[in-house]
């Protein structure tokens, strides 16, 4: 059982620069088709500083940082027994290629269902700009699977 103590436990920020070739191939990847998440001419004519951040990427970004298991390793969570349960993100402004974005991960909640079968950590990430303005708010649902 995770230790529900941990709760509230907040990680190391850490920074991240959105890098315009990496958004091409990730709007790419997701089978994007609208031009200004890969044409910076067409981005700047939709009236963005540059390319804009697709939806969901700020979730790949969250990998980025120095240590990207450290959240898993300090909860104790056996990555055998993980399941990715739910992903939602409420967005405050488009972020833009060249930014540099800022990630503060915290135990927002943990508990169990089943008689403890299921253990699920909520991970709260904020994310802001270089001045610290909001950015987006991640929500991350784990499920561990427990014998």
């Amino acid at each position: 059982m995770i230790d529900r103590a941990l709760i509230g436990l907040e990680m190391e920020p850490f920074t991240v620069t959105a890098e315009a070739g990496r958004l091409r191939f990730f709007a790419r990847a997701i089978g994007e088709t609208n031009p200004v998440f890969v044409d910076e001419a067409a981005a700047r004519a939709a009236g963005h500083p540059g390319l804009p951040l697709p939806p969901t990427f700020l979730f790949s970004m969250e990998l980025d940082g120095p240590e990207p298991f450290a959240f898993f390793h300090r909860l104790g969570i056996d990555f055998a027994r993980l399941l990715h349960g739910e992903q939602s993100f409420t967005h405050h402004r488009t972020a833009h290629a060249g930014e540099t974005l800022t990630f503060t991960a915290r135990v927002a909640d943990i508990y169990d269902k089943k008689g403890g079968a299921l253990e699920f950590v909520v991970r709260e990430t904020k994310v802001t700009d270089a001045a610290g303005a909001a950015v987006a708010d991640l929500t991350t649902v784990l499920v561990i699977r427990n014998g």
